[in-house]
């Protein structure tokens, strides 16, 4: 071994490395205990054994005993001997409970299969990254998995009441256009309050499309059009449009603003929904899972981003409220606000023409 090796920083290079690959493995972890319903089964229960959660789940005790001993040693569970577990009420709201914003263990049902990695890796000599509908079956989930919780505790609750009579229009009737609506999880809470507007999803992923259209397939108020922002006819006709955590994935961001002020009326809204970030890195360093941000940027926004030659190329942490407010004004629009939402993870913004 080099002698100018300092042994203590090799130690905690290792150890953080191996904590990484720890992460891995315990994240498919993590999917199989909301896979088979482990962790529903044990909220409420109490202190729980494995031969009593086997009983409870049609699950081989010998499996859930390792499951649950994995869970401990990770921190996700409570246990004092390795044999009696408890699964406490704030994991619970993050592994069981899906209906609160906090609710993360559906996150790691995509995980990257073989032929996405070497798609991934291409880019890095291409240039050229992968759409959402290249990054493999189940994808077009991915995005509902991780950022759903919070758009069902916050957009009707939180967000609506923000802008100026917006649930007044919502209630009478109005046009609302759903730039990047995904699966359409915001079309579905929106529609399902306000029955008598008319709900315009557009997406350029097929998979996605085709998921929300079997989730429309009863609703008379809702169109969806598999195609790009750039598609979106200058109707002038929108009363109220949104864009959620999707700017920052599209090549060309400019265009989309250029293509939704097109779609406004006169005293239509923009709402933007984005992740928090900023200009700089030194500030980017408070973000707690920064390495997280970036790593799904490479694999997920970056790569979507650069999935055409023609882009802006942002990324994950690219759309920073500076460069998000230029993008407006260079668009058309003339009024941008940036609105305080109990979300920890994105800024919402009311844009107007």
């Amino acid at each position: 071994m080099n002698a100018n090796i300092d042994l203590e920083k090799l130690q905690k290079y290792a150890l953080n490395t191996w904590l990484f690959k720890q992460g891995e493995m315990v994240s498919l972890v993590i999917h199989l205990g909301h896979r088979l319903g482990l962790y529903e089964a044990m909220d409420g229960a109490g202190m729980i054994t494995a031969e009593e959660l086997s009983e409870s789940t049609g699950c081989h005790e010998r499996w859930i005993l390792e499951w649950l001993r994995c869970n401990a040693a990770a921190g996700l569970i409570e246990t004092s001997d390795g044999i009696n577990f408890r699964l406490e009420p704030e994991g619970a709201a993050v592994l069981a409970q899906s209906d609160k914003p906090t609710y993360a263990a559906a996150v790691f049902a995509n995980l990257k299969p073989i032929e996405v990695v070497d798609g991934i890796a291409d880019a890095f000599k291409t240039g050229i990254g992968l759409s959402y509908d290249g990054q493999g079956d189940g994808s077009e989930h991915a995005v509902e998995a991780m950022c759903g919780p919070m758009s069902k505790a916050l957009l009707l609750s939180q967000v609506v009441p923000l802008f100026d009579e917006l649930e007044s229009k919502l209630e009478k009737g109005a046009r609302v256009l759903d730039v990047g609506c995904g699966t359409g999880l915001a079309i579905e809470l929106l529609a399902e309050a306000f029955p008598k507007s008319v709900f315009i999803g557009y997406d350029p992923s097929t998979r996605a499309i085709d998921a929300a259209k079997k989730r429309f397939s009863t609703f008379d108020n809702v169109e969806l059009f598999n195609l790009g922002a750039e598609s979106i006819p200058e109707s002038n006709d929108i009363d109220f449009a949104m864009t959620l955590d999707c700017l920052h994935d599209m090549p060309r961001p400019d265009i989309a603003l250029k293509a939704i002020h097109g779609a406004l009326n006169d005293s239509g809204t923009l709402l933007v929904k984005e992740i928090k970030s900023s200009a700089t890195w030194n500030e980017n360093l408070r973000n707690p899972v920064l390495a997280l941000m970036y790593a799904t940027s490479i694999t997920t926004c970056l790569s979507s981003a650069m999935s055409d030659p023609d882009t802006l190329g942002l990324g994950t942490l690219g759309l920073n409220p500076d460069l998000l407010e230029e993008l407006t004004r260079e668009a058309g629009f003339t009024y941008f606000q940036q609105h305080k939402v109990e979300d920890p993870t994105n800024l919402y913004y009311e844009v107007r023409p």
